[in-house]
């Protein structure tokens, strides 16, 4: 009995792929007619490509009897570039400790651009913190980002010097303007004085022959008017120009100020000044034909006013340097809108007044 059930499962199994095989062999010829009809190559989609590829890969070396719409040596070509686009696996982590977690990376080179320290500083300060991280691990960041492993020494730069400085750093310089006297055209001094961080500026009474005890006499003056606080001034830098002395240097120095000389033709070392002795020069003083020295005087001392208490400023946020800054307001709300005039007009400043 299990002899008969044996040769009727033989008998089934055969022909099925008996059937099969006679599909196989009607679907290739239709296949061979429907690619006589077609005129050049055949153009797949990389969809299509897929698709064939897929199944086609079960097939074995078969598949070379059985593909008319390419060569078979193209569509084995097919099969070995699917293979090489295919992700491979991963079998493992890599060799070596794992690297430091993105957040103490970015940590590490915060404080390294910031500080200019070495690992050693960095390490500690990681420590306080608390941040457990080793020795290694900094220096290899630091290499890794193209930073130094060891602390910058020497001179700092001249920028890190201002920052450092700002709120207690003024800058001094001469303003020389053509003023009519009775005796003709003369050029008239004026020694005026700027704080880096809030811009704030003073100014001296000007003079026809600013020597070196009149330059020095100007200290105690300046020192009243810059006043105490966060801005009292400790350092004030001033250019090469024969006028400012040794005696000049020594007045700083009674009043607990560090002099800072700067080299020779290096106007932009004191940009500051140079750019308020310009400003007052456009927005003032070449508008007017001055009348002596106490012509002068006033014009500038309206200036100063308007520029300490009116006119906004870009390097410090749209505001004047002295003084609250203004309520925001918008458009819409309640307010008219004035205008205060300086100089016969010349000045102007814009406030809002309420309804």
């Amino acid at each position: 009995m299990p002899n008969l059930f044996r040769r009727l499962f033989d008998v089934l199994a055969g022909s099925a792929q008996a059937d099969l095989r006679r599909q196989i062999q009607y679907l290739k010829a239709e296949n061979e007619v429907l690619r006589s009809k077609i005129d050049g190559p055949v153009r797949v989609s990389p969809e299509e490509r897929s698709r064939l590829v897929r199944l086609a890969k079960p097939l074995g070396s078969a598949i070379k009897a059985l593909v008319t719409i390419v060569t078979p040596q193209t569509f084995l070509r097919w099969i070995r570039n699917a293979d090489k686009r295919r992700p491979k696996k991963k079998t493992g982590l890599k060799p070596g400790r794992p690297k430091s977690p993105e957040q103490i990376r970015r940590l590490v080179l915060r404080l390294a651009r910031e500080t200019g320290w070495g690992y050693t500083r960095i390490l500690g300060e990681l420590k306080k913190l608390g941040v457990k991280v080793s020795r290694s691990t900094v220096v290899n960041i630091l290499k890794d980002a193209g930073l130094p492993t060891g602390p910058e020494r020497g001179e700092t730069t001249w920028d890190q010097f201002i920052k450092s400085h700002a709120k207690t750093l003024w800058a001094c310089d001469f303003l020389r303007h053509r003023i009519v006297t009775k005796r003709g055209f003369r050029d008239a001094y004026t020694l005026v004085f700027v704080n880096v961080a809030t811009r704030r500026a003073v100014a001296t009474a000007s003079t026809e022959h600013p020597d070196a005890a009149w330059v020095a006499a100007q200290v105690p003056l300046f020192k009243a008017a810059a006043g105490d606080g966060a801005t009292e001034c400790r350092v004030l830098t001033r250019d090469s120009d024969t006028k400012f002395g040794r005696p000049f240097d020594d007045a700083l120095r009674a009043y607990a100020i560090t002099p800072v000389r700067l080299p020779h033709r290096a106007p932009n070392l004191n940009a500051h000044v140079e750019r308020f002795i310009q400003t007052v020069q456009d927005e003032c003083l070449d508008r007017f034909i001055v009348l002596g020295t106490r012509h002068l005087d006033h014009l500038i001392a309206e200036f100063l006013e308007h520029y300490n208490r009116e006119r906004p400023h870009s390097a410090i946020g749209f505001r004047a340097p002295v003084g609250r800054p203004p309520p925001l307001r918008l458009a819409s709300q309640p307010g008219t809108v004035r205008c205060r005039t300086r100089l016969g007009g010349v000045l102007k400043h814009y406030y809002r007044v309420a309804a």
